[in-house]
């Protein structure tokens, strides 16, 4: 498989750095607010591509991190703490909040069928790991403390802004003068490691002893800590999204590296923004979209996934109702297909000619995938597969395998349940029409689609379906 490596510009093999198992770190959600429509195609494409590198026989390592501490309203260390600002505004203690939203994370992962990673680690369960790591670097020297906290020296390290090629010069230059909130600090491009529990922090709820005082870590020590408790110093893939290439994840190889002298991530991999309706995504302009909205639409969520998977990772993607809507149509088409194909039960024995169009199939679509994950070419190969003329038996078996990769949860598709309530109505409405009452049965058919559900006429028959 091929990936494009944001460190390099290149696109590369996948090969990992110890044979038998590939390391796979993904940085996950800050759990002060709903998980929104923005994180939801980031965690996808995270999925797609585990799902990916397993169908083509990698044993991954999955780990991701929560963060419930240290991640500030802005990425280089202003502002107020993400967490303790949620927790104030919603009335709930911090642990409260946290645990909410991580309910509400994983929630909305399950209802996206997106695989749990191996290992999840929360960022309040490893502070010791962090003081640790930043012991190693203090002893290296790269460190300096301030009355408000202990800094990374990026003039220490000679190759920061090597992934976001920003050289440290142009960094300086391009930093709001806001940003600078501790007068003591060196550079503003310096960020912190370790906040001390005094000044704008004096009253932080979230504290832990440590060599430097009372305080709490930042936001950037934490995927390092982790990542390599779990997966070691070198990791063969990073993945998050391209806002933090310049400073979270700039930040993370500085750190790692300065510590233990060796390459920290072997290939990163970003994901490119969401747009709403050709705007970025706020509260504000109320675009902010939750699988809460999106349910209230009427789309199913995994009609949402499928949407996500028209687009390339690395593209951006203008998410509109319109489009949502049209992903949920045509996701309902590829249910009525399935359940179709398994009323056939068409299977012959395989013949040659058989065999080699599966094949055929296999070889498409895989390739697809190891060309940098081209998710719209795999879908369109799916499509292909449908509307061909193999048995309807061993169609099942390849798109029951496709979808190994693509997670749209095709062999768990079931018929709709219409209530009998919904069918008296439509045997009353038969019977009008047999009548010749056919203002009497269309006040029925408007009632059975104020109940959600459609009536169709077949013949001298109906049929019902959900709208």
């Amino acid at each position: 498989m091929q990936l494009y490596n944001t460190l390099t510009r290149a696109v590369e093999k996948v090969v990992p750095l110890k044979p038998g198992v590939l390391t796979f770190y993904t940085c996950g959600p800050t759990v002060y607010d709903q998980t929104h429509i923005g994180h939801m195609r980031t965690f996808v494409g995270n999925d797609v591509l585990r799902r990916t590198l397993e169908y083509l026989r990698h044993n991954v390592k999955h780990v991701m991190n929560i963060t419930d501490v240290g991640h500030l309203t802005s990425d280089e260390d202003a502002g107020e703490d993400k967490v303790e600002k949620g927790a104030i505004k919603s009335g709930k203690t911090v642990w409260e909040l946290t645990s909410f939203y991580t309910d509400i994370f994983f929630n909305t992962m399950k209802q996206l069928n997106v695989l749990e990673p191996a290992v999840v680690c929360k960022a309040t369960d490893h502070v010791q790991d962090m003081i640790d790591l930043i012991k190693i670097l203090e002893e290296k020297g790269i460190t300096y403390v301030t009355e408000e906290a202990v800094y990374f020296d990026v003039t220490k390290f000679s190759d920061y802004g090597r992934l976001s090629r920003q050289d440290l010069l142009e960094k300086q230059k391009g930093v709001r003068p806001e940003v600078v909130v501790d007068p003591n600090k060196k550079n503003p491009a310096d960020f912190a490691l370790w906040f001390k529990r005094q000044g704008r922090f004096a009253n932080h709820t979230m504290h832990w002893d440590s060599p430097w005082g009372d305080g709490f870590p930042g936001w950037h020590i934490e995927c390092s800590a982790m990542s390599m408790k779990y997966l070691g110093p070198t990791i063969d893939i990073h993945t998050g999204g391209v806002d933090h290439i310049p400073v979270h994840h700039e930040n993370e190889i500085a750190q790692s590296e300065a510590a233990t002298g060796k390459q920290f991530v072997r290939l990163w991999l970003h994901h490119n923004h969401l747009h709403v309706d050709g705007e970025k995504m706020s509260k504000s302009k109320e675009n902010f979209y939750t699988l809460e909205d999106v349910v209230a639409h009427g789309i199913d969520p995994k009609s949402l996934r499928l949407l996500f998977l028209q687009t390339h990772y690395r593209q951006p993607m203008n998410f509109t109702w319109n489009a949502a809507k049209g992903a949920h149509e045509t996701y309902k088409r590829l249910k009525e297909y399935i359940l179709a194909f398994r009323k056939q039960n068409s299977r012959t024995m395989m013949t040659e000619d058989k065999l080699s169009m599966i094949d055929h199939y296999q070889l498409k679509f895989r390739l697809a995938l190891e060309n940098d994950l081209q998710t719209p070419q795999a879908l369109a190969i799916m499509w292909d597969l449908v509307k061909s003329n193999v048995t309807s038996e061993d169609k099942l078996d390849q798109l029951y395998e496709f979808d190994r990769v693509l997670g749209l949860g095709l062999r768990e598709m079931t018929a709709d349940v219409i209530p009998d309530e919904i069918k008296a109505l439509a045997k009353q409405r038969q019977q009008k029409r047999a009548q010749k009452e056919y203002e009497a049965a269309d006040v029925i058919r408007q009632d059975i689609e104020h109940k959600g559900y459609i009536v169709e006429d077949v013949g001298s028959s109906f049929k019902l379906k959900k709208k």
